[in-house]
């Protein structure tokens, strides 16, 4: 694809991967569309954006919301239909089984798995009409390694996993591309969402450290920036990503 004026939708904007991508695809020429909860950290980013010559417009949502994202995808399409949507938007509130954390489990299932179906619910029916389109779904090294603690977290990412894979196959009919990225550790906000004090100190320690070498969300929008670069005929259909030091 060539990024140059394509409208590329990215959820979970605000901070992380998501601006991350944002400002990389934006300085290839994209029209990114930034979506997310936090209106204010997607206006700074928009704005910084926009003084360094890219074009980013702000469309604030909760995810979780079906009538929303649909919103938002009837909005996009008004705007020539998104090329490539970004489903980005996660959590990681990770505990043990036994702590019976049930709305955290839930939040995640919302988050991370149904909120992506219905980003992708948005977007789908314009790229099949169009007969072109990218849908990038970052799951988790998680959704190969069960790791304690992330067992209903690596069951969302692996659902997503899944979901690339049948949409991939689906969507081949409609020269529609499917990748989905798996991420490793990465520098993010996620960790301050884990409520589990015992959890989110043993992450901070062991992998979140200061200084510790591990990837950069940075990273993480260079592999989507390549999955949807290359050329119509090839369809990246799987990247992990893990830092050099990740064993796991």
């Amino acid at each position: 694809m060539e990024l140059n004026g394509k409208l590329i939708w990215i959820t979970g904007a605000s901070s992380g991967i998501g601006e991350a991508t944002a400002r990389c695809l934006a300085a290839e020429g994209a029209r990114v569309a930034l979506s997310g909860r936090r209106r204010e950290r997607l206006d700074a980013i928009a704005e910084a954006i926009a003084g360094e010559g890219g074009s980013a417009e702000v469309l604030p949502l909760d995810i979780r919301d079906r009538d929303a994202v649909a919103g938002v995808g009837e909005a996009l399409e008004e705007r020539g239909g998104v090329a490539a949507l970004i489903n980005n938007a996660g959590v990681m509130p990770l505990s043990p089984l036994i702590s019976g954390r049930v709305d955290e489990w839930e939040r995640m299932i919302d988050v991370n798995l149904r909120g992506a179906l219905y980003a992708i619910h948005a977007v789908l029916p314009g790229m099949a009409r169009r007969e072109q389109g990218h849908v990038v779904n970052i799951s988790s090294v998680a959704a190969r390694v069960v790791f304690p603690s992330a067992a209903v977290y690596a069951a969302t990412k692996a659902g997503l996993t899944a979901v690339s894979e049948g949409l991939r196959r689906e969507g081949i009919r409609h020269n529609i591309r499917v990748t989905d990225i798996q991420p490793g550790a990465v520098d993010t906000e996620l960790p301050e969402g884990i409520a589990h004090d015992k959890v989110r100190e043993a992450v901070r320690s062991n992998l979140y450290a200061e200084g510790s070498p591990i990837l950069r969300p940075a990273d993480i929008a260079a592999a989507i920036r390549y999955a949807l670069t290359q050329p119509e005929h090839v369809d990246v259909n799987e990247i992990l990503v893990r830092p050099t030091i990740q064993d796991q």
